[in-house]
C-alpha cells in the first residue's frame, strides 16, 4: 500500500514531465516562427537586390542609347550614306520605330563603331554590346529660328505671310542600346531624337 507522501511525489514527477513536454512544443513553435522570419528577411533581401541590378541595368542601357543618339548627331553631315530613307518622299511609309519595320534595310541599321574618329563610341564591359541606330530624313520644314521678317509673328507664314523664313532639313534618330538577340532577358532601351541640319 502506498502511502500518502509516495502518491503526492508520483502525482509531482507526472505533473513536472508534462510540463517538460508542453515547454518543448512551444520551444518548437518559436523556431519554426522565427525560421519563417528568417525566410522572409531573405527572400526581401534577394528582391532588393534584383532590383537594384534591374536598374543598374537599364541605367546602364539608357547611357548605351544615349551615346548612339549623340555618335548619329555627328555623323548626320559627312556620311548621307546612312540615312536609312527620305520619310517625306511620295510611296515612303516611315514607322514609329524603325527597328521593328519589317521593310527596312538592315543594312541601314548602323551599330556604333569603337574607336577615337567622330561618332565612335566604346560601350563599356557590362553592356550587351554597341548600341545602334537609324537616320531618318523627314524632309524640309520650317526653320523656327530663323527671322520672319520685320513686324512679322513667329507663325505669320502659317497664313501666307512672306518673311523672311528659311526651311531645314529635319532628321529623324532612332537609337536603341543594342541588339535585343544580344540582351536576351537584360534591358533594351530605345531613344529618339529629331535633329536639324545645321
Amino acid at each position: 500500500m502506498l502511502t500518502r507522501r509516495h502518491r503526492a511525489n508520483s502525482h509531482r514527477s507526472a505533473t513536472s514531465s508534462g510540463q517538460k513536454g508542453i515547454a518543448l512544443v512551444v520551444a518548437l513553435i518559436l523556431l519554426v516562427v522565427i525560421t519563417l522570419v528568417g525566410f522572409a528577411a531573405v527572400r526581401g533581401t534577394l528582391m532588393q537586390q534584383k532590383m537594384a541590378a534591374n536598374l543598374h541595368d537599364r541605367q546602364l542601357a539608357f547611357q548605351n542609347a544615349e551615346a548612339a543618339l549623340r555618335a548619329a548627331a555627328l555623323r548626320i553631315e559627312k556620311n548621307p550614306d546612312e540615312i536609312a530613307r527620305n520619310c517625306q518622299a511620295g510611296g515612303v511609309m516611315c514607322q514609329s520605330n524603325p527597328f521593328n519595320d519589317p521593310n527596312l534595310d538592315g543594312t541601314k541599321i548602323i551599330t556604333v563603331s569603337s574607336g577615337t574618329d567622330d561618332g565612335q563610341y566604346t560601350a563599356s564591359a557590362l553592356a550587351t554590346g554597341q548600341p545602334q541606330y537609324v537616320i531618318e530624313n523627314m524632309g524640309n520644314w520650317q526653320d523656327p529660328n530663323s527671322s520672319t521678317g520685320y513686324d512679322q509673328s513667329a507663325n505669320a507664314h502659317n497664313y501666307g505671310a512672306q518673311g523672311l523664313s528659311t526651311s531645314v532639313v529635319f532628321y529623324r534618330i532612332t537609337a536603341r542600346s543594342g541588339k535585343p538577340e544580344a540582351a536576351g532577358s537584360r534591358a533594351v532601351v530605345t531613344l529618339q531624337a529629331m535633329i536639324k541640319q545645321g
